[in-house]
């Protein structure tokens, strides 16, 4: 998460330039870099590179079924394909080591495309002979200011939960924002030895309309000569300790209590520094560092305050060398604009900002690959070993944006839980994932028993994941925001990582076959029905097919123990996902609308997670129900039937990243009611999301542990319809 800079200032230590550095670990993909930016600070170097990586993915595929076929016949072809991404990589380390690192990534670099690397920051300079000597590479020096304010930009944009709010003695200290698709426009606040106040109104539009001299490196300086500590974490260390109101003259010691005329309260600093002119003793490092760091912060805050104020802004990011991170830096700065602007403005920081330079320098390099830049990107993983500190994100297909129907996309949140503030539900979700992890290793290897390497591959994946269950039970921001939804993100992850692109494929397979046996049985049966026994029958067999779940551990208990458990058991285990779940109860329910003249968007996702059908399986599944049922047949024909990718590859939905050409189409078509089922997108994200159209939010809650929570029993149903209005929902 780069929640702490501790590194910053180690610059003494030497690097053996013997030692061998873990290329896998850290310079990976070096052999396939295409382009190259460097971003070099007093004491940190950041080192961005663009390559392309080759990984695994199923993939599907119509068998021709125009010859007779037999009952053995499946449906279609999966098959495990390599595909080549674009993969960004940045790498954060101390400058000590920049020799080394050079050298390494001289060895390795082969298929490079340029001999440019763009370089920012100040140490660029110095180190610019090393680096063309090194890397027989020219280096070309870009604006540190364009370069900071193209990388916010970026991070901004493609990382969810990127901006955060700090509130050191709340229950939750990180508070992440949500990511909107309009950035602009923003303050940010760049604190390095002095201070850049900068206005930015667009992508390429921004101005520095203000600054001071007082900034980090006042801290640093004046603080080396008041307590004769030359380090900069030292020092923040030291004021992390001490107690400001020893050396601070606070209000009430002027006037012995609160000045009610003036709305100033007794513990207000009235001066900074004021007690060491009036009192005969000596003041402690501790206290004389934490009075300083009050008193720059206030002044920066003050200053941040009066531009946001002038320039009528309310979004306010801090950064540069004097944050990265540092709580004790992030509360006086927080406090700081809390007081100035009574509450109305918040100090924003970012997860990555000590990244922007890194990022910014690439993106100048790459302005002629618009391919590069025009789609978005999402994080692949951030991790720190040893010295180094990793980021890598890769360039997605599609682009990503907001639900059109979304009531506030501004306050939109997708998840229900915040896992960071609940402590007894972070504890049970983060048990319950560890103790399904030999269910999903079993399953994955399941998958690919023909390769004798997928046990090996399967226990790396088992080792990682729980290291990061493990990591989040002591550091709950670990990797920003913590929700069910990320922890399943996460594991849908590291199964792509250790090449497992979709465990689930054969059981899908198997099941769609099944299903499909079936059909027309089940909407032959359905007809026959009264209107109004025929509504209930419809939702019944929607909710029986969510049943369905090889992700809940409760549901795979069953299916594992009895092979056999079918539709029908499925009906009875309701209160008075992929092949049973669309087939034989989402197709029934599409039919009764498409009947009633309504148009239908189908939307699914566009890669795997667990077993919920794909944009590519349901081509295929639509296509053979299509074959058989007149219905389906003509509302494909006419078009009333839309079969689009959400552009998600998790079993949880943000309505916030989708697919484009979804959101267009919601747009073109009018769409006035939007179903929205299953226990990870209705329950554990969008339960309460509020939309500018009908919503029907359904699923089988197949968690005892949330069952009892939510005040029911495992495969109770929760059926929520919501009218958009201030009025609350009918349930």
């Amino acid at each position: 998460m780069a929640l702490s800079g501790g590194a910053a200032d180690r610059g003494s230590h030497s690097m053996d330039k013997s030692i061998t550095l873990p290329p896998d670990e850290i310079f990976r993909n070096l052999e396939n870099a295409k382009r190259f930016a460097i971003d070099i600070g007093g004491s940190l170097t950041k080192l961005a590179y663009y390559s392309t990586v080759q990984h695994k993915v199923a993939k599907v595929r119509s068998f021709d079924h125009s010859a007779k076929e037999t009952d053995g016949d499946p449906l279609y072809e999966i098959s495990v394909q390599e595909e080549i991404t674009a993969r960004l990589h940045f790498i954060k380390f101390e400058n000590a080591y920049i020799e080394t690192c050079l050298d390494f990534i001289k060895d390795h670099l082969v298929n490079t495309e340029t001999k440019v690397i763009k370089a920012t920051g100040g140490g660029a300079y110095k180190f610019k002979d090393l680096i063309e000597k090194k890397l027989k590479l020219k280096v070309d020096k870009e604006d540190e200011m364009t370069c900071l304010i193209k990388g916010c930009n970026f991070v901004l944009k493609n990382i969810p939960h990127e901006a955060f709010v700090y509130a050191k003695h709340a229950d939750s200290e990180f508070r992440f924002q949500n990511t909107h698709p309009d950035i602009f426009p923003y303050l940010l606040i760049n604190i390095g030895s002095g201070v850049s106040i900068v206005k930015v109104e667009a992508e390429d539009k921004f101005e520095r309309i203000g600054g001071s001299s007082i900034g980090g490196g006042t801290f640093w300086g004046l603080g080396a000569l008041l307590t004769k500590t030359k380090r900069f974490d030292e020092l923040l260390q030291l004021a992390s300790k001490g107690q400001h109101t020893n050396v601070d003259m606070l209000v009430k010691d002027i006037y012995g209590g609160a000045y009610g005329s003036l709305g100033l309260t007794g513990d207000l600093i009235a001066s900074s520094f004021g007690k060491s002119a009036t009192t005969d003793k000596e003041f402690s490092k501790e206290d004389m560092a934490k009075s300083l760091l009050h008193m720059i912060s206030n002044d920066i805050g003050q200053l941040a305050c009066l531009y946001a104020k002038l320039h009528n802004l309310t979004r306010v990011y801090f950064g540069g060398f004097f944050i990265r991170g540092h709580p004790v830096t992030m509360h006086t700065i927080t406090y700081s604009i809390n007081f100035f602007t009574k509450g109305e403005v918040q100090a924003l920081f970012l997860r990555h900002e000590g990244y922007l330079g890194a990022i910014g320098a690439f993106l100048k390099g790459a302005e002629e690959d618009s391919k590069l830049l025009e789609l978005c990107w999402q994080l692949w993983s951030h991790e720190c070993i040893s010295r180094f500190d990793m980021l890598e994100m890769d360039r997605l297909d599609r682009q990503l944006v907001n639900l059109p129907l979304l009531q506030d996309p501004t306050s939109y949140i997708p998840d229900t839980v915040d896992l960071t503030e609940d402590a007894l539900a972070r504890e049970y979700w983060l048990y319950c994932f560890e103790d399904a992890l030999d269910g999903v290793v079993k399953r994955a290897i399941a998958s690919q028993k023909d390769q004798p390497e997928a046990v090996e591959r399967a226990e790396k994946f088992r080792q990682k994941y729980r290291h990061k269950v493990q990591t989040l039970r002591h550091q709950p921001f670990a990797y920003g925001s913590l929700t069910v939804r990320s922890l399943l993100d996460t594991r849908e992850h590291c199964l792509n990582e250790f090449n497992f692109p979709d465990p689930y494929s054969k059981i899908k397979q198997k099941e769609n076959d099944m299903a499909l046996k079936y059909y027309l049985k089940v909407v032959k049966s359905v007809e026959e029905l009264s209107w109004e026994q025929r509504q209930f029958t419809l939702v019944k067999g929607l909710l029986a097919g969510n049943v369905f779940d090889w992700g809940a551990k409760a549901v795979s208990d069953v299916l594992e123990s009895d092979p056999e458990f079918g539709f029908e058991q499925a009906k009875q285990q309701l209160q008075d996902n992929s092949g049973i779940d669309i087939i034989l109860g989402v197709f029934p329910f599409i039919r009764e609308l498409l009947v009633r003249g309504t148009e239908v968007v189908l939307a699914s996702n566009s890669g795997p997670a667990l077993n919920d059908v794909t944009n590519s399986e349901l081509q295929i599944l639509t296509e053979r129900i299509a074959a058989m049922d007149p219905v389906i047949h003509a509302a494909l024909k006419e078009d009333r039937l839309a079969l689009v990718q959400n552009g998600s590859s998790s079993p949880c939905l943000d309505l916030s990243r989708l697919d484009k050409v979804l959101a267009t189409v919601v747009r073109e078509r009018g769409t006035d009611l939007v179903i929205i089922e299953g226990m990870g997108r209705a329950i554990h994200t969008n339960y309460y999301a509020m939309l500018s159209c009908e919503s029907l939010k359904l699923a089988v809650i197949k968690n005892s542990w949330l069952a009892e929570r939510l005040g029911g029993k495992i495969f109770s149903v929760v059926f929520k319809y919501e009218v958009p209005s201030k009025a609350q929902g009918q349930h």
